[in-house]
């Protein structure tokens, strides 16, 4: 009987522990001594004295910066504060909103729907949204009215990848009709109505430009979103739950906080120069305020511009990408569909920006001279609305996560500081 209750308990104990091994496994962060995958450890300590700076001048509140190199994580560090007013510092594992961060991860949603065969990226939108058959473009009369013609065709999901479907934010040159709707800024938070049926109005506003003609950035990941609803069946959040956020162990990534991590949302700060910062508006509804994340509706999945995560999570969708496509035994993608989504789209048809192209969600480096800044080609990422960025080098097989919240804009040049500080620490 004793034989029996000790096997018994020792079978508990080995179970238990089984357990939290494996729980670690996916919680933990593959790192290395920043010398074993070719940095300076003395050259990276700069980016600690530069972003320690940034706190103690009120520049900022504080930061996160993820740097990984070979798929191993050389630098992980929290500056500052998450929330001032209560003296909390700010934590490694303190959640952001990463606004329109959320559109590398809907674009990855797409391209999953495609390899399952639910949709192709040449359709026309109107097949998963009809009301997108006939749209409109208001085109400048020079007089600082506008005239409304139909779309030369129709736009397709294409188009929306790429921010080429002359969707804007709703400033364009039918900006009145915009106001009048109700749909500016990107901010979607606060809307008790379901993402479907804000999309749906857009398709009746007229649109900025004739669809494959120019690069606007507006609404258009936010109606891949509904795209993704339809074409899935599944509201988007649980789409990306169980595509992407579940297999990558993204334990830390919502639309909405649930109650128990309320506490790890670090607070928006408006800096100005020469005055202390002061906490964003909790009232104004726009990109400007706290945002509804903890209190409201509820209701709409922004796939432009609505998520929360943290460094850690956001980094393991990266390692994701780097990995084309697979992470610890999980593959969310193909080889060849990582390799579409971060190869330039745009040419010479379509200016971007010096030096940059555009791909199915990312930027993507074509001439490292042009944009003058360091890097390499085919370099790709993106950033948000927070003062947030990210990039992944594939010459150098580096990783970079930026973490901050910062509105309406930084009065330093932070994201280019620590782009200089990351490469000027490599030694191979």
């Amino acid at each position: 009987m004793i034989m029996k209750e000790t096997f018994h308990s020792f079978i508990f104990l080995l179970t238990s522990f089984l357990f939290i091994v494996n729980s670690l496994s996916g919680q933990n962060l593959t790192t290395a001594p920043a010398e074993e995958i070719g940095f300076s450890k003395n050259r990276l300590i700069r980016i600690d004295n530069v972003f320690n700076d940034y706190v103690k001048n009120q520049k900022m509140a504080g930061s996160v910066i993820l740097v990984a190199r070979k798929g191993k994580v050389a630098y992980y560090k929290s500056f500052g504060y998450r929330d001032i007013e209560s003296d909390s510092p700010m934590q490694k594992d303190a959640i952001f909103r990463i606004a329109s961060q959320t559109k590398a991860i809907v674009s990855v949603g797409i391209m999953i729907l495609q390899e399952e065969g639910k949709l192709l990226i040449q359709e026309p939108v109107s097949k998963y949204i009809p009301e997108f058959e006939k749209t409109t473009v208001a085109k400048p009369d020079g007089n600082g009215g506008y005239s409304i013609t139909q779309a030369n065709r129709e736009i397709n999901i294409h188009d929306l990848l790429t921010h080429t479907a002359g969707i804007g934010y709703g400033y364009g040159p039918a900006e009145a009709e915009w106001e009048q709707a109700g749909i500016q800024d990107g901010y979607f938070a606060n809307r008790d109505e379901p993402i479907s049926k804000t999309i749906e109005k857009i398709a009746s506003l007229p649109m900025d430009a004739q669809p494959g003609t120019e690069w606007i950035y507006g609404y258009s990941t936010d109606i891949l979103g509904v795209v993704i609803e339809r074409a899935s069946g599944m509201a988007l959040n649980k789409f990306l739950q169980t595509r992407i956020f579940d297999p990558l162990a993204m334990k830390d990534t919502y639309f909405y906080l649930p109650g128990d991590k309320v506490d790890r949302l670090a607070t928006v700060y408006v800096p100005e120069e020469g005055k202390p910062l002061k906490s964003a508006s909790r009232k104004e509804q726009t990109m400007n305020g706290q945002g509804d994340y903890v209190e409201g509706p509820r209701k709409s999945f922004s796939g432009g511009a609505g998520l929360l995560s943290t460094a850690k999570d956001y980094y393991l969708f990266l390692q994701m990408l780097a990995n084309e496509g697979e992470l610890n035994g999980e593959r969310i993608l193909s080889r060849q569909s990582v390799n579409l989504m971060t190869t330039d789209h745009l040419g010479s048809k379509i200016k971007f920006r010096d030096g940059e192209g555009f791909g199915l969600g990312f930027s993507v480096v074509t001439n490292k001279g042009l944009r003058g800044t360091l890097g390499s080609i085919g370099e790709y990422g993106w950033g948000g609305a927070y003062g947030s960025t990210y990039w992944i080098d594939p010459v150098e097989d580096l990783i970079v996560v930026y973490f901050t919240q910062l509105r309406p804009y930084s009065i330093v040049k932070d994201q280019l500081m620590l782009r200089t500080l990351i490469y000027q620490s490599l030694t191979d």
